[in-house]
């Protein structure tokens, strides 16, 4: 388990040895957005003011920088991950008819759907066109990949949601292509781009996938002690949305039968706010939040292996601090 007196992290504080960069990256990111139609530089630009953590574009130039340097192609990497990352979360708000997004009206909710859809399109697009007007046929490849890995996670956890009937090796399979992908993706490119060296490129897509599973087991655990409302994210969110992920998958196996079963009929009949109250408090009792703390540190531990190939630099020291962020956060 984490330990609950380690050095609060801040994301800032790993992002600043690439302030120039990033500040690149914006201006650059901004650019590639553009259109001719009116309506779409509308929604872009909407869209541009909801500030992320950019994360991602982070990991594609931190790996970069550890691999070999930031070049040209780090930026057309970093942009087109931050472009495939803003397309499926435009379309992720259609799919769970989402009304907020990062404490702004979703594009749905203001534009309605189809715009959305469209807009979602548009920016995947405008990512893939980039690749291949500049000749970065390689991160071609690793993108549709990693778009394919995307959906079959999104579906495999829509089918398993009907029947209640998750278990951890399909949760770790979930997460790992829902999540765990787009980072492995953003790590890869980055190294993809400075270095021809194997062993490196996979070190660094390896530290991506471990990282992204760490983070959404964090994420998952703050579904169930998080503050009440994040960016819109409410607590409990998951439970009614019938989404099983480890904290209470790992309570339901320890359960004594009868009463694992009773939690299971309740999130089937649609839980009220005092049912999904009694599931959270079921979870905590149950350890299945000390289990997640367990599990997202032993996953860190791998992603800080990965990069033990690498000399020490404030690259990797970023890399590190970014691991640690990522299993603290609070939101």
């Amino acid at each position: 388990m984490q330990q609950k007196n380690a050095l609060k992290i801040d994301l800032s504080s790993i992002s600043s040895l690439l302030k120039s960069e990033l500040a690149e990256f914006n201006k650059l990111y901004k650019s590639s957005m553009k259109s001719s139609v009116g309506v779409v530089d509308l929604v872009t630009n909407y869209i541009l003011k909801q500030k992320g953590k950019k994360i991602r574009p982070l990991l594609v130039l931190l790996s970069s920088k550890l691999a070999g340097g930031i070049n040209e192609r780090s930026y057309r990497g970093a942009i087109l991950v931050e472009l495939l990352h803003s397309a499926t979360l435009v379309h992720d708000d259609v799919v769970d008819d989402s009304s907020k997004r990062r404490g702004f009206p979703s594009i749905n909710a203001i534009w309605k759907n189809k715009v959305a859809v469209l807009i979602g399109d548009y920016l995947l697009a405008k990512g893939l066109m980039l690749s291949v007007e500049d000749g970065d046929y390689d991160f071609l490849g690793i993108v549709s990949k990693t778009v394919k890995r995307m959906a079959e996670g999104e579906l495999l956890q829509a089918g398993k949601s009907r029947k209640l009937n998750i278990d951890e090796e399909t949760y770790y399979r979930i997460i790992s292509d829902k999540t765990a992908s787009l980072l492995s993706t953003c790590c890869e490119i980055g190294a993809n781009s400075s270095t021809e060296d194997p062993e490196l490129r996979r070190n660094l897509k390896e530290f991506g996938e471990n990282l992204g599973i760490a983070f959404q087991i964090r994420d998952d655990i703050l579904d169930y002690v998080g503050k009440t409302k994040l960016f819109g994210k409410v607590r409990g969110g998951d439970i009614k949305d019938k989404k099983i992920t480890l904290p209470l998958i790992y309570a339901l196996r320890e359960a004594e039968e009868k009463k694992a079963k009773q939690i299971i009929k309740s999130i089937k009949k649609g839980p009220d706010n005092g049912t999904v109250n009694e599931i959270i408090e079921f979870v905590i009792s149950g350890k299945g939040i000390d289990y997640a703390e367990e599990m997202s540190q032993v996953y860190a531990d791998k992603a800080k292996q990965n990069l033990s190939a690498f000399p020490d630099s404030e690259a990797k020291e970023s890399l590190c601090n970014l691991v640690q962020f990522v299993i603290q956060r609070e939101k």
